[in-house]
């Protein structure tokens, strides 16, 4: 599925329906006990345990192609981009926009997935596995830039579009660091300034726009903090306020600098924001992080609880839309996650490490 950006009545806006829909898709999603009941199984049975869930149609539509954690992907990947599919074709008006503007992330996605494949010369079958088509890029582009045989010749297939600019710019960057950050980053930056463009910097607090814009700093808020955080642990000469992502509202280019090298001190200005209230639990948990990876496993699971409190406390507005695709995509990952390490022979305290619970 291609996100199409098409011309709708600003003005409008159909938030209760959308909602009552995302309500009832949300209550579906499998919940932590299923997740403890999918690590103890083995591939053959994670299929059949899927085939008795909502992932029941996609998982027969496939059958016949694929099997064992191959079809798991594929099941995961087509259901997703149905989903969120489902949300265009709902919404109208201002929350079309919304929506189509933040499924933009998954061409970000897509392109990170298929450069990280050339850094670590993967197979390009296995790159096309975890590629998920919801965004705007077409299937034609996305198709390229699977077969393309460099880094290089993917920021030259992606001049034109949002990300051309920012990446061509960040390519030296990467030449001569040789870590993927600043191409990561460049893709993030384009992203967001796009998702932010036209939007006021200062709307109403409880205007439908400012409650967007809300959940957008958030997220920004976080990715400034995971980009500063593996700029810090890679060793690479680079500064982490270069790669500053504009549109937050907890750092400044300079202050993420400075804190980059200190977890604890980063933790410890969050617990000291507007976020602070909301995320103690969470807090507690990025503070007892060991590694990168747990770390950003909880910085993830921060953005979900503090979307879910937006939504709780704006009921009828955009929040509980963005708050069901992070969910959704907390879904499949997880989901992907195990079916991935029961097939590596991970045992489940180490495929446990790999999710993201609340």
């Amino acid at each position: 599925m291609t996100v199409r950006f098409e011309e709708q009545n600003w003005e409008s806006a159909n938030y209760e329906y959308v909602i009552t829909r995302v309500r009832s898709r949300r209550a579906k999603l499998f919940d932590d006990d299923d997740y403890r009941k999918l690590v103890r199984m083995g591939p053959s049975e994670i299929s059949r345990f899927m085939e008795e869930t909502e992932y029941e149609t996609e998982m027969n539509a496939l059958g016949a192609r694929y099997s064992g954690v191959d079809l798991v992907e594929y099941a995961l990947n087509r259901n997703l981009a149905k989903h969120f599919d489902d949300l265009l074709r709902w919404s109208d008006g201002r929350l079309y926009d919304y929506v189509a503007r933040y499924l933009r992330k998954f061409d970000v996605w897509n392109v990170k997935t298929i450069v990280r494949g050339l850094y670590s010369e993967a197979d390009a079958s296995e790159v096309e596995d975890d590629l998920i088509r919801a965004g705007e890029l077409s299937e034609q582009l996305l198709d390229q830039l699977v077969a393309a045989g460099s880094i290089e010749e993917v920021v030259e297939l992606l001049d034109g579009t949002i990300f051309g600019d920012d990446l061509a710019e960040a390519y030296q960057d990467y030449e001569d660091s040789g870590v993927l950050v600043p191409l990561e980053n460049a893709l993030d930056r384009a992203f967001y300034d796009v998702l932010l463009s036209g939007l006021p910097t200062q709307p109403e607090v409880d205007s439908p726009t400012g409650l967007y814009v809300s959940f957008l700093t958030a997220e920004i808020d976080f990715r400034n903090l995971r980009n500063a955080l593996r700029l810090a642990r890679s060793g690479a000469e680079i500064d982490p306020a270069e790669y500053h992502i504009e549109g937050g509202r907890l750092f400044d280019a300079d202050e993420i600098g400075a804190l980059a090298t200190s977890t604890d001190q980063l933790v410890q200005r969050v617990r000291e924001s507007t976020y602070g209230d909301d995320l103690d639990a969470a807090l507690d948990t990025l503070e007892a992080a060991d590694s990168l990876i747990e770390f950003e496993h909880a910085l993830d699971a921060a953005l979900l609880e503090y979307s879910d409190q937006l939504s709780n406390r704006y009921p009828l507005s955009v929040c509980p839309v963005l708050s069901y695709i992070l969910a959704k995509e907390r879904e499949v990952d997880n989901i992907r996650a195990i079916a991935r390490g029961r097939e590596a022979g991970l045992d489940s305290d180490e495929i446990e490490q790999e999710l993201v619970i609340l």
